[in-house]
């Protein structure tokens, strides 16, 4: 378990619905350019956690996984895209180059699955969010920001889940 600076906070999720309703917390506060980078095992709940983000940044479309097409795509109302993208098919950064990251970073929130694998073609500053199964309904989710605009988004998460610091 790793220490914890002002840079990072621990959320311990409940449930899946937790998993869903701390997304939908951070979605809220999505802006285009945010880059949140997800790592965590097979069953950790990175897809729950986007299923929220997207939820809460006002998305009209079902969000399921990008697995198997890579990247997926959710709109809202106001025209705003959102965009998944699964890396886990992917064999490294060069992979990643390739689909123009720039392009789509610029054009709404961009959320990685996997986001370890191809880390080199991520933008310095970032999210990340570690998920870590505990148990069969406990997950640790651990945030730690990369940039001074990521540490003022997630003080601004902090006090939407917890107020006061």
């Amino acid at each position: 378990m790793p220490i914890l600076d002002q840079n990072s906070f621990e959320f311990i999720s409940r449930g899946t619905e937790y998993t869903r309703r701390i997304g939908i917390r951070l979605g809220t506060i999505l802006r285009d350019g945010d880059v949140i980078c997800l790592e965590g095992d097979l069953g950790s709940g990175k897809t729950t956690f986007v299923q929220g983000m997207a939820i809460g940044w006002g998305s009209l479309d079902q969000v399921t996984s990008p697995t198997f097409i890579l990247l997926n795509l959710y709109r809202r109302l106001d025209g705003g895209q959102f965009h998944h993208l699964d890396a886990y098919r992917l064999k490294d950064a060069k992979d990643a180059e390739a689909l123009d990251l720039e392009r789509y970073i610029e054009t709404g929130p961009l959320a990685v699955e996997w986001a370890e694998r191809i880390k080199p073609a991520l933008p310095a500053d970032h999210l990340w969010v570690t998920l870590r199964i505990v148990d069969m309904d406990q997950r640790d989710l651990v945030f730690t920001a990369h940039g001074s605009y990521y540490k003022k988004l997630l003080d601004n998460f902090r006090m939407r889940i917890y107020g006061g610091l």
